[in-house]
């Protein structure tokens, strides 16, 4: 029963089942595809992890970050309008939601050099960046990106992310706030034609908000390109799901009287971290959906990380430093491992181990913009080096140098010696001179050979 329930669930969401009835049939069958994945991952327990992993910082985390935030509004006037959207937050908790929001805000306020002094400031400081930094972490598991930004880059763009993205949003609840006090716009919020939809659209602000602020972190804090209709589709989709559980779980604050007078004191300190968590949750579901959204070819294998045979991983290792090194030769716009996955069509995590090796080789190294780039002359760069990364290095086992049967050595020897004498002492320099030759010949000059 179980098998056969499963193999029609498979048909249905898999199948072409759906697609008969044209474009709804289609609509259909892209979301169950979505809401499949998502569950599996959800299921498999890996964003539940982190999520709380990011609870657990953030408790750390939250009076230093919101401070250095608020360090950057205080001084242009905008700190109480972005307050206001820190009450909208915590508002499924109801009147403690207020009360929680009162005291990190009296935190706040006591932040100031004078009461730290310069340690403190820079612990502060520090506490604030490594939540944005966790927050990397996350995506980048998402998104399959296994090296983080530099510290160079960490620094800059953590910074606007800290001081510029909330400016932006209390920017923009301002703007709104002294538009609704203008006469034309009251005028028309009296209207009957007018008025629901200008009183919906006001109710609907704090959602929207939620909306891009989701949206704005899928796009710009994992360490890839992420294309905007993406990160748009992720964060309203987080929008929708955040909206929803806030009423659901309002509703289960109002009505938990058991939970209260089981946990006492407690109840209201063990709904918040529940809060906190399920709002990481869905940031990071979103996140997932905005993966999925990009690249639906991983819908159906969710993060079985694709095996390579060890040909392929020979391959690879050449086909990288072939593509590096003639970047390298007529530089265009870069090689990065985002660029490398998308032209060998393999995911960045696969090609992720063998870039490392070839750089802990000494072949491959980068640069601050994360850009690959021979490690050294291409001339000295041998292609028995490449591929010894990829066939010799890298082994592990209790077994550094086990006994091998005679014929079974005798048959790896005769495989080393073929490799030794087919690359010939070959460089990667030959290798490229040997493209470079293949590219100005005529078609029928090549066709001939």
């Amino acid at each position: 029963m179980i098998t056969t329930v499963r193999n029609w669930i498979d048909a249905l969401v898999w199948g072409d089942m759906l697609r008969k009835y044209g474009l709804p049939g289609r609509v259909v069958v892209t979301i169950l595809r979505h809401a499949y994945a998502v569950l599996r991952d959800v299921l498999s327990g890996q964003l539940t992890l982190r999520a709380m992993s990011l609870v657990y910082t953030t408790l750390l985390s939250v009076v230093p970050l919101v401070a250095v935030s608020f360090s950057a509004l205080k001084g242009l006037g905008y700190h109480k309008d972005f307050e206001q959207y820190l009450y909208t937050f915590l508002d499924p908790l109801g009147d403690k939601g207020v009360e929680y929001t009162d005291k990190v805000m009296a935190l706040v306020d006591n932040v100031n050099g004078g009461v730290l002094g310069g340690i403190g400031l820079a612990f502060f400081f520090y506490t604030a960046v490594s939540m944005v930094q966790k927050t990397e972490g996350a995506f980048n598991y998402v998104w399959y990106v296994s090296k983080p930004r530099n510290f160079a880059r960490r620094f800059t763009e953590y910074l606007l992310v800290l001081l510029i993205g909330p400016l932006a949003m209390a920017i923009t609840l301002g703007a709104i706030a002294s538009i609704s006090n203008e006469s034309a716009f009251q005028w028309l919020a009296q209207s009957s034609v007018v008025g629901p939809i200008i009183s919906t659209s006001t109710k609907m602000t704090p959602y929207l908000l939620i909306t891009g602020v989701f949206a704005f972190l899928y796009w710009y804090i994992p360490n890839t390109k992420v294309k905007l209709r993406s990160a748009l589709v992720g964060g309203f989709a987080g929008g929708i799901m955040w909206a929803t559980l806030g009423m659901i779980f309002a509703a289960f604050v109002v009505n938990s009287v058991r939970t209260q007078s089981v946990y006492a004191g407690f109840a209201v300190a063990i709904t918040a971290l529940i809060w906190l968590y399920l709002n990481w949750l869905i940031l990071l579901i979103g996140a997932q959906i905005a993966f999925y959204f990009q690249n639906p070819a991983y819908l159906r294998i969710g993060r079985r990380e694709p095996r390579l045979s060890n040909a392929m991983r020979e391959r690879v290792a050449l086909n990288i430093m072939f593509l590096v090194g003639r970047e390298h030769r007529n530089p265009v716009v870069g090689v990065s491992l985002h660029s490398l996955s998308q032209t060998l069509r393999i995911p960045s995590i696969t090609l992720a181990p063998i870039a490392a090796g070839l750089e802990a080789n000494g072949i491959l190294t980068s640069n601050e913009k994360e850009q690959l780039l021979p490690g050294r002359e291409m001339s000295r760069i041998s292609l028995k080096d490449i591929l010894a990364v990829v066939r010799r290095d890298g082994e592990t086992g209790s077994h550094r140098d086990p006994r091998w049967d005679t014929p079974v050595d005798d048959i790896g020897q005769s495989l080393d010696d073929a490799v030794s004498e087919t690359l010939s002492n070959k460089t990667l320099s030959d290798l490229l001179d040997g493209a470079d030759d293949e590219r100005g010949r005529s078609p029928s000059e090549t066709k001939g050979l």
